[in-house]
C-alpha cells in the first residue's frame, strides 16, 4: 500500500487536469487538505494498532477448523468472499450507529473526487476486522485474505470520481463502479444508505440495497461537520452521541441509541433526525475564506507533511508498534494536521500551535543530530 501512494497523488493529478480541460470544480483546497489529513491519520496511527489487529487474524487461523491451500479457486473464493464480509460490515456501519462512528469519517466531505478515497476513520480497522474472523477460521491463509484485502481496497479508489460516466451495462451489473458509489456517499434521501459493495455490487442487488444514480446526488452527511479540523473529524460523531447518552432518561434509551440507525433519539429528546430533501441548486457547502498567503503557507506545510509521513511510513513498516519513536511521529504528524486545519479557518490559536511544533520539530531534530548521528 505504501508505494499505491504516489500513483494515488498521480491519479488526483490526472483528474484536476480533466475537471480543468472540461471547465469544472471539483476541488477545493481546504476540502482536499482535509481529506488527505483523514488518510494521513488513518495511517500513521494504524503504524501503532497493525500487529494487535492483524494479531486476531492470526489467532483465528491457528485455530481453523480446516486449511484451505492456496491455489487459484481459493484466490477466488477469497476474492468473492472478501467482498461478501465487506459488504455486510459496510452496510453494518450505515445501519448500527456505534458503528457508524468509525465509518462516518469517510462520509463526512461535501465534494466527490479521489481525496475522499484516502479519507478514512482511523478507527474503522478495530470494527472491520471482526467482520473477517470466519475467514480465518475457515482456514483461508493471512496472506491470501491480505493480497484481496488490498486488491479491494485500490479498487475502490477510482469509483471515488464525477469524471467518469455510467460504464457498459454488463459492467455495471456485476461491478461497483463510480456511479454506484456516488449514490453510495448522496444524503439525497433516495441515496441514503445504499450501494454498500466494495468491488462487487451483485450482493447490494440480492439483498435489497441497490438504487440506481439518477437525479445528481449531493453529497455529506446529513448533519454536516462544518469545520476543516481533521482531528476533530475523527470524534465528533462519538461527540455527538456521547452527549445525547448523558442526556437520555433510560438505560433501554442508551441501549437503542447505540445499535439502532445512526441518528435514532427517543421521544423525550426530540425524536430521531431525519434527512431533508436536498439538491444541488440548494444545498449550501460549508465554506471558509482562506486567503492566499494562507493558502500558500498551509499548501506548502502539506507538501512537507506528505514527505514526513511517507519516510515515517517506510521506516516505521519494519518497527511497527508502540515504540517511543512511532508514538513521538504519530503525534507530531497528528497534531500538524489539526494545526493546518485550523489555519483553513482563520483560528487564531493556529498560529501559536504552529510556533509550538516548529519548536518541537527543531528541538527533536537537534537531539536526532547530537545523539544519534
Amino acid at each position: 500500500m505504501l508505494y499505491a501512494i504516489p500513483v494515488f497523488f498521480l491519479l488526483i493529478g490526472l483528474e484536476l487536469l480533466v475537471a480543468r480541460l472540461r471547465h469544472t470544480k471539483l476541488y477545493s483546497l481546504p476540502d482536499a487538505v482535509t481529506n488527505l489529513s483523514c488518510g494521513i491519520q488513518q495511517q500513521v496511527t494504524g503504524v501503532l494498532f497493525k500487529t494487535i489487529l492483524f494479531a486476531g487474524y492470526v489467532w483465528a487461523y491457528d485455530h481453523r477448523f480446516w486449511t484451505i491451500p492456496e491455489a487459484w479457486w481459493s484466490f477466488v473464493l477469497v476474492f468473492i468472499g472478501v467482498d461478501f464480509f465487506y459488504y455486510w460490515f459496510h452496510r453494518s456501519t450505515h445501519e448500527i450507529s456505534v458503528l457508524w462512528g468509525t465509518h462516518i469519517v469517510h462520509h463526512q466531505s461535501e465534494e466527490y473526487n479521489l481525496s475522499v478515497a484516502l479519507r478514512q476513520s482511523a478507527i474503522q480497522a478495530f470494527a472491520s476486522n471482526f467482520f473477517y474472523l470466519p475467514f480465518a477460521f475457515l482456514g483461508f491463509s493471512p496472506t491470501s485474505f491480505l493480497v484481496m484485502a488490498t486488491f479491494q481496497t485500490l479498487y475502490q479508489f477510482w469509483i471515488h470520481t464525477r469524471t467518469i460516466d455510467k460504464l457498459h451495462p454488463a459492467f455495471e451489473y456485476i461491478f461497483n463502479t463510480p456511479s454506484h458509489h456516488r449514490v453510495h456517499h448522496g444524503i439525497n434521501p433516495k441515496y441514503l444508505d445504499r450501494n454498500h459493495g466494495g468491488t462487487l455490487i451483485v450482493f447490494d442487488r440480492w439483498f435489497g440495497t441497490f438504487q440506481a444514480e439518477e437525479e445528481e446526488p449531493v453529497y455529506g452527511v446529513t448533519v454536516p461537520l462544518a469545520t476543516w479540523n481533521p482531528v476533530w473529524a475523527q470524534v465528533d460523531y462519538y461527540a455527538w452521541l456521547g452527549k445525547r447518552l448523558a442526556q437520555a432518561s433510560s438505560w433501554a434509551d442508551r441501549f437503542r441509541m447505540l445499535f439502532r440507525k445512526p441518528g435514532w433519539l427517543p421521544a423525550s429528546l426530540g425524536g430521531s433526525v431525519e434527512a431533508k430533501p436536498v439538491s444541488v441548486q440548494t444545498f449550501h457547502k460549508f465554506e471558509t475564506g482562506v486567503p492566499p498567503r494562507i493558502a500558500t503557507y498551509v499548501l506548502l506545510q502539506f507538501v512537507i507533511l506528505l514527505v514526513v509521513t511517507f519516510l515515517f511510513l517506510k521506516t516505521a513498516g519494519d518497527t511497527p508498534g508502540m515504540t517511543t519513536q512511532n508514538l513521538v511521529l504519530t503525534g507530531w504528524i497528528v497534531w500538524t494536521t489539526g494545526s493546518l486545519g485550523g489555519l483553513l479557518e482563520g483560528r487564531k490559536w493556529a498560529w501559536w500551535s504552529e510556533l509550538a511544533r516548529w519548536v518541537v520539530a527543531a528541538a527533536g531534530l537537534g537531539y536526532v543530530l547530537l545523539f544519534h548521528v
